[in-house]
């Protein structure tokens, strides 16, 4: 298990990890790493919108129809209701801070349309 782990409440992923590190009614902050190789699955969000800011590393993004790539000290903005996901197809992890902005934060308001982990109900 990931020390940061033990600092603040997080979970481990297939594809890596998240750690919260802050949250009230208003907004949520992660912290989501990416290990080499793995990705997220294509999901969207009813209830939030997110912020993500690259802080290590470099991700491809797929946002609605469009790819682009998320290098250190970039930003991506997510509105809910839009299709995404992360990738980290280079040799170190993807690390980026996660700014959820809504009504609701749970785990539970992601819908995935493809997973590589068999995580699609």
């Amino acid at each position: 298990m990931n020390d940061d782990l033990n600092l603040y409440s997080g979970e481990e992923r297939p594809w890596g990890f998240f750690i919260n590190l802050y949250e009230n009614e208003k907004f949520k902050v992660k912290k989501i790493l990416i290990k080499p190789g793995e990705e997220l699955s294509l999901q969207l969000h009813h209830h939030r919108d997110e912020h993500w800011i690259c802080v290590s590393g470099e991700g491809v993004i797929t946002l609605g129809d469009k790819e682009l790539v998320l290098k250190r000290d970039e930003h991506v903005f997510i509105p809910k209701e839009t299709k995404h996901r992360a990738k980290n197809s280079k040799g170190d992890p993807f690390i980026f801070i996660e700014v959820q902005v809504g009504d609701y934060f749970g785990e539970d308001d992601i819908v995935r349309f493809e997973d590589k982990y068999g995580r699609i109900k």
